[in-house]
């Protein structure tokens, strides 16, 4: 049997400890790359087993790791990375994918991946090049959003893009804003549980990954070739093609009734249809950027060209950020939404709840619960851009009423309590959703809720009852159903797959899990059955950590706005909430996990290969 160098690995990972500022490559040891893979795989494997109960989100001993994948640096759409780290907004496992570079880059500067621990006392960044790394003094950098911070960092290691990959955060990730994000190679975002804090926290202010030499050698690279070749031949013919770009399926999400509308209290799009990638895009000027290999005309650099931003250039959103500078705040502007998506990128926070943050100031205020005195002054009413940016960047900063918002709407929202949390939208453990009217589609309103990542875990969305192996009455408007559907789809797995291979999901959009276990076995040469249950595992073990660290069966629960009635699909009508009960136990018999506190099953561990979890969850298999 060949050794992981040539199934697509390194063999190494980078350990930097930025307290006593010293570094050493650890051997990523076959047995654990067989188990785990890569990305989210191995980084909840290794987050397991060194961040232990007690350790918060801004504890030293917690980790940041940025994993890369046997995909990595091979084929197109595949600078892919992972980070993995305890997150501050769910006080459980993030996990959390961005694309550009960088996922490439680790494995050609000869590793798999990073992993951060300690506490530096002053800011610094890590230079990683020629198979080291430097911890380098970044105190200049402070201040500085995350193009700037990049811009900064490639003039002074006299270095362009093509041979640097950096990761950054903004003011908002220095400030501990409890949602900030990371941001790599201009505009590629890992949003999800607040990385950016733990970045902050760190006094981590980036991490720039020089382009190496070294190669990645995989099993069998033909046959990869057609694989990846096929799926994109076979996606660019599909209804819902990703060639374009997310930003052009605006109107494919509206028509389906999951198009989020101020803050979940509207639902006619008609005035925001401005919004749509195919309406807007021929106002500006356009030009095209990639991510590594990728042939798809998916992202561009926009200029606008009049009115009030004319000559602003910045990234063109995605979907979800034009949703969430759109109708989730009553802006039906696309020049106004696409500076504001820009804007969050810069501070470093994540869009999403950007959104639902703004989108729950406006409705109260504009309802009375809030009043000038709890904006600043600001008159944060419902399309108003103006005073929604200018909200954003106190949050970033922390001045003045920002420091409050600054610590997200779960915990904002239920510290003022009464009618004020039950207009926001947020999950119990407090994270937010993407950006959809999840309430038609209660799988993954059940999915988001339950999730052990801070986002949507199984993406289930409308994903057909066949495709995962149930009958095609399949109800996901019925707590049974959507519990069936979500079980059903965490137990295949193929997102946690895709995340820990790391290839782009809209690279090959539509695939199938059989289409992502022939790219593992063609790079590695492992026989895919076995790997089955892998997203399966993958998704009991981030549970594990999540009860280990504090999360009880009550926590798997909307808001009432969240959970509140449809107003179109499966749940018209309906609140999820009425038969919330029936969905949650549902889904855990079908994952088989405690129905009283959620913990999964010894049957259930035994049966995933994680016996060694088994004594922590379970006092009676502890050693005497």
């Amino acid at each position: 049997m060949s050794s992981i160098t040539e199934c697509g690995y390194m063999g190494k990972i980078f350990r930097v400890n930025l307290t006593n500022r010293s570094s050493i490559v650890d051997e990523l040891e076959e047995e654990t790359a067989k188990k785990f893979i890569g990305g989210i795989g191995l980084g909840i494997k290794y987050l397991y087993d060194e961040v232990g109960p007690g350790v918060e989100w801004d504890s030293p001993e917690n980790r940041f790791m940025v994993f890369s994948g046997p995909l990595s640096g091979t084929i197109g759409g595949t600078g892919v990375y992972s980070i993995v780290t305890k997150g501050p907004m769910t006080n459980g496992a993030s996990s959390s994918q961005g694309s550009g570079y960088l996922g490439a880059f680790i494995k050609l500067a000869g590793f798999d991946g990073i992993i951060v621990e300690g506490m530096a006392s002053d800011w610094v960044y890590l230079y990683i090049h020629d198979g080291i790394v430097e911890i380098k003094d970044a105190t200049s950098l402070v201040g500085k959003d995350t193009w700037k911070t990049q811009d900064a960092i490639e003039m002074e290691l006299d270095l362009n893009p093509k041979k640097l990959s950096t990761m950054t955060i903004g003011p908002a990730g220095e400030n501990l804003v409890r949602f900030s994000c990371v941001q790599s190679d201009r505009g590629h975002i890992a949003a999800h549980n607040g990385i950016g804090a733990v970045m902050g926290i760190k006094k981590l202010k980036a991490i720039a990954i020089e382009k190496g030499k070294n190669k990645v050698k995989v099993k069998d690279m033909k046959k990869l070739i057609q694989i990846q070749k096929n799926l994109m031949d076979r996606q660019k013919k599909s209804a819902i093609s990703m060639y374009e770009g997310t930003q052009p399926h605006y109107k494919t999400f509206a028509n389906v009734g999951i198009l989020p509308i101020k803050n979940y209290t509207e639902h006619d799009w008609s005035e925001y249809q401005e919004l749509d990638g195919s309406a807007y895009r021929p106002k500006y000027e356009l030009k095209r950027e990639t991510c590594w290999g990728c042939p798809y005309h998916h992202l561009n650099q926009v200029k606008i060209k009049e009115g009030p931003f004319n000559g602003f250039v910045g990234e063109e959103p995605e979907y979800e950020g034009l949703a969430a500078m759109g109708p989730v705040i009553g802006n039906k502007d696309p020049d106004s939404a696409i500076v504001a998506c820009n804007e969050a990128d810069w501070f470093g926070m994540d869009v999403n709840e950007c959104g639902w943050l703004i989108a729950w100031l406006i409705e109260c205020y504009e309802s009375g619960i809030l009043t000038k005195k709890d904006t600043d002054g600001l008159e944060m009413t419902w399309g108003n851009m103006d005073a929604a940016r200018k909200m954003l960047r106190k949050i970033a900063y922390r001045e003045g009423i920002g420091d409050t918002y600054a610590e997200g709407v779960m915990r904002v929202a239920t510290k003022m309590g009464g009618e004020a949390a039950n207009r926001a939208v947020f999950t119990k453990k407090g994270n937010t959703p993407r950006g959809h009217d999840h309430r038609t589609i209660w799988n993954t309103v059940l999915d988001t809720v339950v999730s052990s990542m801070g986002t949507d875990e199984a993406a289930t969305l409308l994903a057909p009852p066949e495709a995962l192996g149930l009958p095609p009455k399949t109800d996901r408007g019925t707590g049974k159903g959507a519990a069936q559907l979500n079980a059903a789809a965490a137990k295949i797995g193929y997102k946690h797959l895709l995340d820990s291979l790391l290839i782009c999901v809209l690279n090959i959009y539509g695939a199938s899990i059989d289409d992502a276990l022939a790219l593992l076995e063609a790079a590695t040469g492992w026989d895919a059955d076995e790997y089955r249950d892998f997203g399966y595992r993958v998704n009991t073990l981030l549970r594990a950590f999540g009860v280990l660290h504090g999360w009880t069966r009550d926590m798997d629960k909307p808001s009432a706005r969240y959970g509140s009635i449809s107003f179109a699909g499966a749940g018209e009508g309906k609140s999820i909430l009425t038969e919330w009960d029936v969905a949650v136990k549902k889904f855990y018999e079908e994952m088989g996990w405690d129905l009283e506190t959620g913990k999964p099953l010894s049957e259930t561990l035994k049966h995933l290969d994680l016996e060694f979890v088994t004594p922590d969850l379970w006092s009676e298999y502890s050693e005497k």
